[in-house]
């Protein structure tokens, strides 16, 4: 194992550790600020993988921008900053969706990219360049659900913490 194995691991680790917590806090602050441990822990990832302009896009939009949005709507919408039983919802049922879209994940990705061995010119990869190209040529598609993805999770943010 090399350092950058190390370093991914360790990454890895720290963001499906804080991932966990982000889902499992039952404070909305609490669970925004494991939302930065979690995007930081991606960004040294994306560093890790020399893809150093996805790394600090990810810092730069989602940690500086996103998770600072979420927590000030939070705030300004005087939105239940503590437990609430109000918002307790049955807790099996989210464990039965969040394993079953696993497992799913998991397999699609095991099926798709099982027997792929990349290797990458460490010259060029994760240059702007390469990256554009990709993105808005292979990647079009799932760049676009990310974004009606970030949109739903951001209308779920003002249904959540809206008080009838």
């Amino acid at each position: 194992m090399t350092v950058s194995d190390v370093l991914l691991i360790a990454f890895g680790g720290l963001a499906v550790g804080a991932s966990f917590l982000v889902v499992t806090s039952a404070h909305v602050v609490r669970a925004g600020l494991w939302l930065v441990v979690t995007l930081g822990a991606l960004a040294g990832c994306f560093l890790v993988l020399t893809a150093e302009l996805v790394a600090w896009v990810q810092l730069l939009i989602y940690v500086g921008a996103v998770v600072v949005l979420l927590l000030f709507a939070t705030m300004l919408t005087s939105a239940p900053t503590a437990r609430s039983s109000e918002l307790d919802r049955p807790r099996w049922l989210g464990v039965l969706v969040g394993g079953a879209t696993g497992v799913v994940l998991v397999s699609l990705l095991v099926q798709a990219f099982g027997s792929v061995r990349v290797e990458l010119d460490a010259e060029s990869a994760g240059t702007p360049q390469r990256l554009g190209v990709a993105i808005f040529s292979d990647w079009v598609l799932g760049f676009e659900l990310l974004s009606v993805i970030l949109l739903a999770a951001l209308v779920a943010t003002i249904v959540v913490s809206r008080r009838d």
